[in-house]
């Protein structure tokens, strides 16, 4: 689990970023010339690597499950908003730096002379480096927060088909039943066609056989002893 692994590189984070706090709050003050100047080195160059501890501990968001980056996120937009102050304070120290120096040595600073143009120029590409930096810093952050949030829109609506679909299974499984059982209908109603078909036949033939029988006793009773009470022919005279 990337979790871990960010625990990890934010106790990194955490304990260099303490031993720079020290340094530039307790060593700093009290350090003049170039003893000043190292340590000013040493407070950035530890700048830059917690900068890289932070996006690696970027990288790891990524992978974390969507419902803890929201508070991933907000502490490393804390550990972005310490190292820019510590950042600051540096760009202070060493603007203010070579002023001291010339004080504490006896002399005057003069902007104008050659010791102070390099300086400055140097303390300018240094500046422009810090903002550089500060401004591919802002952009990852960025970056990475529209990715999580691009991220876990995609996540929703993947729950979001898969509730769907869900569903259509269960209307294709209601309407598989409903077919069942409309086939099933339909083959009682065929059945039922055909009894009533068949009792319709039986009827009829009953009905048939009944008007034969009822005809034939007419006939017997009124037909048949009629032409049998017609008068015998009278004998003819004998010669």
């Amino acid at each position: 689990m990337s979790s871990e692994d960010f625990e990890n590189h934010e106790e990194d984070f955490r304990n260099l970023h303490d031993e720079l706090r020290r340094k530039a709050q307790s060593r700093l003050p009290n350090a003049v010339g170039e003893e000043r100047k190292r340590i000013v080195r040493e407070v950035m160059r530890g700048i830059e690597e917690c900068t890289t501890l932070v996006q690696e501990m970027e990288e790891e968001v990524k992978q974390a499950p969507p419902t803890y980056r929201p508070q991933m996120l907000s502490r490393l937009r804390n550990y972005r908003r310490d190292l820019d102050k510590l950042q600051r304070e540096m760009k202070q120290a060493s603007g203010t730096g070579m002023m001291r120096d010339e004080l504490m040595s006896g002399g005057t600073y003069d902007p104008d002379s050659d010791e102070a143009r390099m300086s400055a120029s140097h303390r300018s590409k240094m500046l422009q480096g810090l903002e550089s930096l500060n401004r591919t810093s802002a952009s990852i952050e960025r970056s990475t927060r529209i990715a999580v949030e691009s991220e876990q829109i995609g996540t929703e609506t993947i729950e979001e088909l898969g509730e769907q679909r869900e569903q259509l299974t269960r209307t294709r499984d209601r309407v598989t039943d409903m077919d069942q059982n409309l086939s099933t209908s339909k083959k009682i109603l065929n059945a039922m066609s055909r009894r009533v078909m068949t009792n319709k036949l039986i009827l009829g033939m009953i009905i048939l056989v009944e008007l034969a029988i009822l005809i034939g006793l007419i006939a017997y009773k009124w037909i048949i002893p009629k032409s049998g009470n017609h008068p015998a022919p009278s004998p003819s005279p004998h010669p």
